[in-house]
């Protein structure tokens, strides 16, 4: 296995990329939070605006006409700021406590990480959560045999977190990054390919072990190719449409894809 000739790094998002498996610990504690306040909320609902802070995620989540229609019916007002900062301030101890229950690694994907490392790639990673939750997230992980070189959590930043770039460019900073276009991000949401397109960055979208499939593991695998297909082919979509430059199923297929990139680079090509 030879170095690559130009790729520098990866930057990896945390859940439904390398751990996590269907994305679940986000979406279960937005199901509780909202029932809570008696506004049950689908887990459709809530995968639909993933990818982005938390808080943002929530003040999205309320704005999906159906959730604002039974928001309204319930309070006899729009959802305001205000009501976002109290459902985060509920949010936060319930994600803390309960990321660990979801935080098992995506099959192959440590295994894959190591290898590309060994390649000479530096591993930089980013993620939705905020720095409380990443916390808890990092040691659980480091346990299990993945500690990046280098992880920005949502709120790490003041200019904020996806779809802008700036958790993405903190780890070419963090890195020592020669040249923004040596870097590939890889997200299972289309905010996460916006970040890394506006950071200058190969992109590639994971369609089958995030949000947008939204199984766990074991069901996925459960499924007919068929069936696979009929789920994989709207994440696929979607990630498409956000601008990914490659879409596979998991991590494991990230080494022949970087192959190509690393090839492109070496014919003169640009993301």
């Amino acid at each position: 296995m030879h170095n690559y000739q130009h790729l520098e790094a990866l930057i990896l998002d945390w859940a439904g990329t390398v751990v996590d498996f269907g994305s679940f610990a986000p979406t279960r504690v937005l199901l509780d939070v909202f029932a809570s306040v008696g506004v049950p909320v689908t887990l459709a609902e809530a995968r639909v605006p993933m990818g982005l802070a938390k808080w943002d995620h929530i003040q999205a989540l309320g704005r999906l006409p159906a959730v604002a229609e039974r928001w309204q019916a319930r309070f006899g007002r729009p959802m305001q700021d205000s009501d976002v900062d109290a459902l985060y301030a509920q949010f936060m101890p319930r994600q803390v406590a309960l990321v660990g229950e979801y935080s098992a690694a995506i099959p192959g994907a440590f295994a894959t990480v190591a290898s590309l490392r060994a390649r000479g790639l530096k591993i930089g990673s980013c993620s939705g959560y905020p720095r409380v939750v990443m916390d808890q997230l990092l040691p659980l992980a480091a346990a299990a045999g993945y500690a990046p070189d280098h992880t920005v959590a949502t709120d790490d930043l003041p200019a904020g977190g996806r779809p802008g770039p700036w958790m993405a460019l903190a780890n070419v900073l963090a890195l020592g990054i020669g040249d923004v276009r040596h870097c590939v991000k890889v997200d299972d949401t289309a905010p996460g390919i916006t970040e890394g397109l506006r950071a200058g960055m190969w992109t590639v979208g994971l369609a089958a072990s995030g949000n947008a499939v939204g199984l766990s593991a074991a069901e996925w695998a459960a499924l007919t190719p068929a069936q696979q297909d009929e789920y994989r082919r709207p994440a696929a979509a979607m990630l498409r449409e956000a601008g990914a430059h490659y879409v596979v199923d998991t991590l494991s297929e990230l080494p022949a894809v970087l192959d190509a990139i690393d090839a492109r680079l070496a014919a003169g090509e640009r993301p």
